[in-house]
């Protein structure tokens, strides 16, 4: 799925985000930055030791990512240029300030990506596998997020959802089918 929006692409993909051909691809982080499992091991595998190397210098610097911020690291063995990681919210019960967080996790890795001067940017569903988020609030927040971001930008950007199954891409679909109608 494919929506204009301003003089930018919003694109919805059921896929590997670690295949995606885009300037920068964004990371669903933990806040040490260490890998793990899910979208941040499969970038770390992919990627190869580069990326970690460049993660465990900036956590000597900066102690923990907190949730809601984003930093950026090469791509290493990855077809893009950056890998922005983001850390989102732990779900607990959409009570505290998890969606504010998971919002300032998408408009942060934007922002950054802005001042990387990257166009394309693939994102992955942040939040919703170990951190427990449910899918549709997720995707509404992401959805919103990004929209809006792209509302007020004059530059071109291609933002991709990489999403990694059928029921996460439907919830994404939905969101920005519904989105401002």
């Amino acid at each position: 799925m494919e929506r204009k929006i301003g003089n930018s692409k919003l694109i919805l993909k059921i896929g590997d985000i670690t295949r995606e051909k885009v300037d920068a691809i964004v990371n669903a982080a933990n806040s040490r930055l260490a890998g793990g499992g899910g979208v941040d091991g499969a970038i770390h595998r992919v990627g190869g030791p580069k990326i970690m190397a460049e993660c465990q210098e900036i956590i000597k610097k900066i102690g923990i990512l907190p949730p809601g911020k984003a930093v950026a690291t090469t791509a290493g063995n990855l077809p893009a240029k950056y890998v922005i990681h983001t850390v989102g919210p732990i779900y607990r019960d959409g009570l505290k300030g998890e969606e504010t967080v998971l919002r300032e996790a998408y408009l942060s890795s934007l922002n950054l990506a802005k001042k990387l001067q990257v166009q394309s940017i693939a994102f992955p569903s942040i939040s919703t596998g170990a951190y427990g988020y449910p899918v549709q609030e997720a995707a509404w927040i992401a959805i919103k997020a990004v929209v809006d971001f792209l509302e007020k930008e004059k530059d071109s950007y291609e933002i991709i959802f990489v999403l990694f199954d059928e029921q996460t891409y439907i919830a994404y679909k939905n969101a920005l089918e519904l989105y401002r109608l």
